[in-house]
């Protein structure tokens, strides 16, 4: 079993993802007016007015449970936001983004059993975004097996 997730901007199928696509999108209209120097909270609330207009559904700051062995934890992860009730959007505003923010999305993944995550940061001068897309490759490998 795999547990390793692929960055990529294309779904199972090697299309491109209008989902991610269009949260991304939004993302960089936001960076595009304000951009880079603000708190995380200011990007927040300005990309939750750009789902509103842009019609994007969403959840923010969801609350997702952690467990160790099979038992929850009092402690839980929460998201940034999840579109389409299916696409965790984790953001940060830092200049750079390192490994720490990217593993901290993918155990968002892990806990909420969803697939795909969006790491978007507006802190640099250039939007910076990351799809993660979590089991891609066990997934092909189980398609490819029931042949």
């Amino acid at each position: 079993m795999l547990n390793n997730p692929q960055i990529t901007q294309k779904d199972a199928d090697g299309k491109r993802d209008k989902e991610t696509y269009s949260v991304i999108g939004a993302a960089m209209t936001v960076h595009r007016e304000l951009g880079c120097g603000f708190l995380e909270a200011v990007y927040q609330d300005a990309l939750e007015k750009e789902f509103q207009h842009l019609r994007i559904p969403y959840t923010r700051e969801v609350n997702l449970p952690v467990f160790y062995r099979g038992e929850p934890l009092n402690s839980y992860y929460q998201a940034d936001f999840i579109c389409f009730d299916s696409v965790i959007v984790e953001l940060k505003a830092l200049q750079k983004l390192s490994g720490t923010e990217e593993a901290q999305v993918i155990n968002y993944l892990k806990a909420s059993n969803l697939h795909r995550a969006l790491l978007l940061n507006f802190g640099s001068r250039s939007l910076q975004h990351k799809r993660l897309v979590f089991n891609l490759r066990e997934s092909a490998q189980s398609a490819d097996q029931k042949s």
